[in-house]
């Protein structure tokens, strides 16, 4: 397999277009066209990371965070981003990093930490809007099938856990062959009248190249008419945070001590406590104050994050716990979660989980 193969394995749990906007998402290093002997999965890429990968024989490092972040303007060695970059580079070793891509997906960050703390039926926190498309097109009713199941094939029509999604309306198009068209239906300078069905159908707005190709390459006609709206609605497989529920109720301290356990957390910054059972909890991998409030919006009792600031901790106003319990320890899991789902994709590769331990935040 190539660099490029497994990043369009990896695209399928998370694909690029739905990182963020400020991130820098793919391949930082490397050809795509190189050869992979093995893949080495890490949370961050450092020169040590570098140098288990070659000890290990992965000329593939795929990481959470992006070692390039801002702009590099020269490759001197002068500090860990351009000594890492340096080192892969003379060692022809590529890094793909996955970052806000990963923390969007409904299978990523969010729903491992789920899992780890054993909370049930996760949503979405903070689901992301205008990422819906809707395409309409018109169809003669000969090839109505045809087309719909290109347009399926393609990926339209999925919605949760439903696909071949669509909607489809019949009545009559009307059009009259211009000189030099070479019409599949009707006569040149007639007005020709065809029964026709009316296909609606959504998909995700990553898939609009492969859509619209698949309907320019399965319709019958010459000139194709179809549109293309962007639909306000929430994405609810697509966003930051996830929210779920215990099991069974807990008391806060409880809950608290049972987070500090599972996430391997040396300690656990929070928030008032207020002598209340929790049951629903809200998570979000990295820094998560700016979900603070969608945590209260949607019931949260306790919401487990990171990296929140002094005045931040007042946001809770006395409605919910925020426990922050370090960047890393929220992240961790994730390296696990990626070599569990590449050793599923692609079985008998060479897929390894570094042994570092990349936290840069120490504890007394």
């Amino acid at each position: 397999m190539t660099v490029n193969d497994i990043a369009k394995v990896l695209e399928e749990l998370a694909p690029l277009a739905h990182a963020e906007d400020f991130d820098n998402v793919g391949l930082l290093v490397g050809n795509p066209t190189t050869k992979v002997n093995g893949v080495l999965v890490t949370l961050d890429t450092l020169e040590n990371i570098v140098d288990e990968a070659i000890a290990k024989n992965c000329n593939l490092i795929v990481s959470f965070h992006p070692i390039i972040f801002k702009g590099l303007k020269k490759l001197t060695g002068s500090n860990y981003v351009e000594r890492v970059v340096i080192k892969a580079i003379a060692n022809n070793i590529a890094i793909y990093s996955m970052h806000t891509a990963l923390d969007n997906s409904k299978m990523g960050v969010n729903a491992k930490i789920c899992e780890v703390l054993g909370l049930e039926n996760p949503q979405i926190l903070i689901p992301k809007s205008n990422t819906i498309k809707k395409l309409s097109t018109y169809v003669p009713l000969a090839n109505v099938d045809e087309v719909k199941n290109a347009l399926f094939n393609a990926g339209a029509g999925e919605i949760g856990k439903y696909s071949h999604c669509s909607y489809s309306l019949e009545g009559t198009g009307s059009f009259k062959p211009q000189e030099g068209a070479n019409p599949t239906l009707g006569e040149v300078g007639e007005v020709h009248l065809e029964k026709e069905t009316q296909i609606n159908i959504v998909f995700s707005f990553e898939k609009e190249k492969q859509v619209i190709k698949a309907l320019l390459d399965t319709h019958p006609y010459e000139e194709v008419a179809y549109e293309i709206l962007t639909i306000e609605n929430t994405n609810q497989d697509l966003g930051m945070g996830m929210i779920g529920a215990l099991p069974k109720e807990m008391d806060e301290t409880e809950f608290l001590l049972l987070v500090k356990k599972r996430m391997n957390a040396s300690v656990v910054r929070h928030s008032q406590l207020l002598g209340k059972k929790v049951k629903k909890i809200a998570v979000l991998g990295g820094s998560g104050a700016f979900a603070i409030g969608p945590a209260m919006k949607a019931g949260a009792d306790i919401f487990v994050t990171s990296d929140i600031k002094y005045h931040e901790f007042y946001q809770a106003e006395n409605q919910l716990v925020i426990a922050d319990i370090g960047h890393f320890e929220t992240e961790q899991f994730t390296k696990d979660l990626l070599v569990d789902y590449l050793t599923k994709k692609i079985p008998n590769f060479a897929v390894r989980l570094s042994e570092s331990i990349t936290n840069p935040i120490k504890y007394l």
